[in-house]
C-alpha cells in the first residue's frame, strides 16, 4: 500500500461509532443490543488490537496467545483448538505460530483469514552486509565484518511494526468481517477507517521523527525490526535471528560486541518479554546503554504503553534517542 493510498483512506468519512479499546480477550465487548454477535478468534496481540477496534461491540474477540506469552512460544490447549473449530471466523498470520497454522488447517480451513495476503511481507537479508571503516584504518578489508554470519534469509512476520502495513491489514480484516457478517459490514468499514486514520498519523510521526539520524546501525536482541529498519535506512544487526528464544553462542556475542565498538553504537535494544540479559551482556562488554524496543507481540505490566499505539510511540522515542535523530 503506498503512502498516497494510505492518506486517501484516512480521509474517508468515519461514522460516529463507539469503539472498544484494545485489551485482553476478557475485555471484549458483548454484541450490540443484547444480541449475540459473531465469535471471532485471533492468533495474537496485534491482530487482537486491530480486530477489537474494528468490531467494536458487534462481536466478541478471543485470542489464542495468553498475556505475557511470546507468540512464537504459544501452545494451543485442546480448549483453544475447539474454539478455533467453533468460531465464526479465525484471523491469523501464517508462518508465525506453527500450532495455530495446524489448528486452522485442521479445524478452520473454511472459516479463517490469513492476514499475510494483505501484509506485503518482506524477506530478511540472508546475511548482514556490514562494511565500516574505523578511525584507526581506512582500509579495504572486505573480510573483517563484510558478512554477519548470523543470517537467516527467512520471511519476516513482524509486519505490524510498520503502521502502513498495519493499516492495510486492518482494512482487509474489516472486509473479511463484512463478508462473514454482511449486516454489519458498513460499521466494520467505518471503524477500520477510524483506525487507519490513527495509523496514518502514527506513520507520519515515524517519517518525521526518523528522517535525520546520525547512527545507521541498529543493534537489536532479535531480528524483528526489519519493517522499521528498511524504510528509514537503518542496518539492523540482530544478536539472534527472527526467533527471540534462540540462544546466541559466545562467538556470536563477541562478534556483535566487536561490531558495536567498531560502529560506535551507543545503544543496544532489548525487549520486554525475552532478551534483556542478552542485550545487557553486549552492553556491558561495550559500554553501550540498553533501551527497550518492543516488538509489540503482547502487552504486559512492563510494556512501555497500554496498547499498540502507545507502545509504537514509545518505540519511536527510543529509536530517536538511540539512533541519534534530530
Amino acid at each position: 500500500m503506498t503512502s498516497t493510498r494510505l492518506a486517501a483512506l484516512a480521509a474517508l468519512p468515519v461514522a460516529a461509532l463507539v469503539l472498544s479499546s484494545c485489551g485482553g480477550s476478557d475485555d471484549s465487548g458483548a454484541a450490540a443490543d443484547g444480541q449475540e454477535g459473531m465469535d471471532v478468534v485471533v492468533s495474537f496481540y496485534p491482530l487482537e488490537f486491530a480486530t477489537n477496534r474494528i468490531v467494536g461491540d458487534l462481536a466478541t474477540v478471543q485470542t489464542l496467545t495468553s498475556t505475557g506469552v511470546d507468540p512464537h512460544d504459544a501452545e494451543l490447549s485442546p480448549q483453544s483448538v475447539a474454539g478455533v473449530q467453533e468460531a465464526d471466523l479465525v484471523i491469523y498470520s501464517s508462518g508465525l505460530q506453527p500450532g495455530v497454522d495446524d489448528a486452522v488447517e485442521g479445524q478452520a480451513s473454511d472459516h479463517s483469514f490469513d492476514v499475510n495476503s494483505a501484509a506485503d511481507l518482506i524477506e530478511t537479508s540472508s546475511e548482514d552486509e556490514h562494511e565500516h571503516d574505523t578511525e584507526e584504518a581506512h582500509t579495504e578489508e572486505e573480510g573483517s565484518h563484510s558478512e554477519d554470519e548470523h543470517g537467516h534469509g527467512a520471511t519476516d512476520p513482524h509486519f505490524w511494526l510498520d503502521p502502513e502495513r498495519m493499516a492495510g491489514v486492518s482494512q482487509a480484516i474489516a472486509d473479511r468481517l463484512g463478508q462473514a457478517d454482511p449486516d454489519n459490514a458498513e460499521a466494520y468499514r467505518a471503524n477500520a477507517d477510524e483506525l487507519v486514520a490513527e495509523l496514518t498519523t502514527l506513520k507520519a510521526e515515524y517519517d518525521t521523527g526518523l528522517a535525520s539520524c546520525t547512527q545507521e546501525d541498529m543493534i537489536t536482541t532479535h531480528a524483528a525490526f526489519g519493517y522499521i529498519a528498511e524504510p528509514y535506512g537503518f542496518h539492523q544487526i540482530g544478536i539472534t535471528g527472527l526467533e527471540p528464544d534462540s540462544e546466541p553462542s559466545a562467538a556470536r556475542l563477541a562478534q556483535v560486541s566487536e561490531i558495536v565498538e567498531e560502529v560506535d553504537a551507543t545503544t543496544v535494544y532489548s525487549e520486554v518479554l525475552p532478551g534483556s540479559d542478552i542485550a545487557e551482556t553486549v552492553a556491558n562488554e561495550t559500554g553501550a546503554k540498553v533501551q527497550v524496543l518492543d516488538p509489540v507481540e503482547g502487552v504486559t505490566d512492563s510494556s512501555p504503553g497500554e496498547d499498540y499505539i502507545e507502545i509504537m510511540r514509545a518505540n519511536l522515542d527510543a529509536l530517536r534517542e538511540g539512533q541519534g535523530c534530530s
